[in-house]
């Protein structure tokens, strides 16, 4: 884990993300107090393809309800 402080993060935000982008985390301080932490981000999950999408949407009943009747409906529930 590497410190730096909020004015150096500012003026080499370059610099921080490289540091970061190998797998480095880093602590940014103001006045020497930690105030964040700037991690190597995880891996995007791969998105599921349209067609498996859609497939999912078939499996899912169809409400009897229009979305403007839920809405009343929940307003009227407060």
């Amino acid at each position: 884990m590497q410190a730096m402080s909020l004015a150096h993060a500012k003026a080499h935000l370059s610099e921080l993300l490289n540091t970061v982008e190998s797998g480095v985390e880093v602590v940014i301080t103001r006045h020497g107090h930690p105030v964040a932490r700037v991690l190597p981000a995880s891996p995007i999950k791969q998105m599921l393809p349209l067609q498996h999408l859609a497939a999912l949407r078939q499996q899912i009943p169809a409400r009897q309800t229009s979305s403007a009747e839920l809405l009343r409906e929940l307003r009227d529930a407060e």
